[in-house]
């Protein structure tokens, strides 16, 4: 059945840090653009003891200071606070949560959407008083916060009790980084482009790399870091989805089932990393002190303040065993502490197969496809181009760029959150840019053999200067097969 728009948006966490960095500052932006029902309400909860009055002030405030200036106007701010509502809510209390679900009762005009920004232990209970209340049924749909779980057998159990209430086609499960402008134009340059299909296989790209890196350390988040770290809480998914897009069959048309259908295939292509393989197709690592943007930061173990043999750096060589890329690695880099922020999929092409430069010395550089997502979003196609100038050799030759900078390319255009695509998707019931559970699953049961391998393995994770690109291991994770990094 084709789902009616929602009317209604219950958040749960809506005190915390991801509401107020990021979803209300995303429904901001689709109230500015004009794209929330007029009949469109939200009603936020948590455990804090607030008024409907002392929330909106809160929340005004927060925009006030997140919303850049020239994309705030009263008139909008004033009509997302008028669609707010506040009541507050004790999880561990089923009386609270029956109460809260009554009052959304109450206010149903039409189809609602629950978002759940709680921490994942709280999904199978919140969704059970929501059934005992009478809102599991059609018209309702509940998004999920990464991660479900932090293993197969968690994720399980946590998708177990969701879908007692909610059957599978009215779950959405959040990845943000699908909401990314960079992430859907990904899907866009492969599929609306006749000049790369022909190219994106095994015959003509020797490499792929994909590098999720960031400056930042645990930033008050220990506890939470601690207890997953970056395998679980980077590659587990975000890096996975990035390979799944780079790596996917064309989908018969743009619709969910299509597309997360190809998704599902590639995950399951991946060739496993058990325990023989982990020592050569793995790398952990955990930083050390050391200096980013000419700063001096803290060792994790500092940040911390305790002993921990958590990784906050992974390095893998995979493969996908698959008619399109046998034999092609797949380089996937994630860590805090990098030298520079930046999400990025590099697309090695294969060496001409004779070189008619090589008796002037000439060097011909194998050709590049560069997708960067962040923090600027451009597309850079490394080609090899005449160096100007005269020569007695004849030609010299030198690597250049075919830049796309859609920044600069589309700067009339506001810069969107991540939030707001997903938003509006989860309001109009469209699922394809949110991840389906055998998806979650089939991810989880390949970087659990990871981490089984490393937990039989007994060693640490190898440490690297914060502001470098991980331990020397990872460099001879791509050296040892004749690859080097993208830095």
């Amino acid at each position: 059945m084709i789902p009616h728009p929602a009317t209604q948006l219950v958040i749960f966490g809506a005190t915390g840090d991801l509401a107020q960095r990021m979803l209300l500052p995303s429904l901001y932006g689709l109230q500015h653009d004009g794209l929330l029902h007029e009949r469109f309400r939200i009603l936020g909860t948590a455990r804090s003891e607030l008024d409907r009055e002392s929330f909106c002030a809160q929340v005004e405030a927060n925009l006030k200071d997140r919303v850049p200036a020239a994309d705030l106007d009263a008139a909008s701010l004033r009509g997302l606070i008028e669609r707010l509502d506040y009541r507050p809510v004790s999880l561990d209390d089923s009386e609270s949560l029956h109460g809260l679900a009554a009052e959304v009762v109450a206010r149903r005009d039409g189809d609602v959407v629950f978002h759940l920004s709680t921490a994942p232990r709280w999904y199978a209970p919140i969704c059970r008083g929501l059934g005992e209340s009478g809102l599991g049924g059609e018209g309702t749909r509940v998004l999920l916060e990464k991660p479900i779980g932090k293993s197969l057998a968690g994720s399980i159990e946590i998708n177990d009790g969701v879908a007692r209430v909610f059957d599978e086609d009215r779950v959405f499960r959040v990845d943000h980084y699908l909401g990314k402008e960079g992430v859907q134009n990904l899907i866009s340059l492969r599929f609306g482009n006749a000049l790369f299909e022909p190219l994106w296989n095994a015959r003509h790209i020797e490499q792929v790399q994909i590098t999720v890196a960031e400056t930042v350390g645990v930033e008050g988040r220990g506890d939470y870091y601690d207890d997953s770290g970056a395998m679980r809480d980077m590659l587990q998914n975000h890096l996975l989805q990035l390979v799944c897009l780079t790596a996917m069959e064309p989908p018969s048309q743009f619709d969910p089932s299509a597309v997360r259908n190809e998704k599902l295939k590639v995950l399951r292509s991946l060739r496993p990393i058990g325990r023989a393989e982990a020592a050569t197709h793995s790398v952990a690592g955990q930083y050390t002190a050391g200096a980013v943007a000419g700063a001096a930061v803290p060792g994790y173990l500092e940040e911390l303040g305790r002993p921990s043999q958590t990784e906050t750096f992974v390095a893998l060589r995979a493969h996908i065993d698959n008619w399109r890329w046998s034999g092609v690695p797949f380089y996937l880099r994630t860590g805090k502490r990098m030298p520079r922020r930046c999400t990025e999929i590099y697309l090695q092409f294969r060496a001409v197969p004779h070189s008619i430069f090589a008796h002037t010395g000439a060097r011909v550089d194998p050709n590049a496809l560069v997708i960067r997502l962040q923090p600027e979003e451009r597309i850079e196609l490394m080609l090899m181009n005449k160096t100007p100038g005269l020569d007695r050799q004849g030609i010299r030759l030198s690597q250049v760029a075919l830049d796309l900078d859609l920044h600069e390319e589309f700067a009339h255009h506001r810069r969107r959150l991540a939030y707001e695509r997903l938003y509006l998707d989860a309001i109009e019931g469209n699922g394809t840019l949110f991840v389906r559970r055998d998806e979650t699953e089939a991810a989880w049961q390949w970087v659990d053999a990871i981490l089984d391998a490393w937990h039989h393995a007994g060693g640490a994770p190898k440490h690297y200067p914060a502001g470098t690109w991980g331990p020397n291991a990872a460099v001879s994770l791509t050296e040892r097969h004749g690859h080097s990094w993208r830095e």
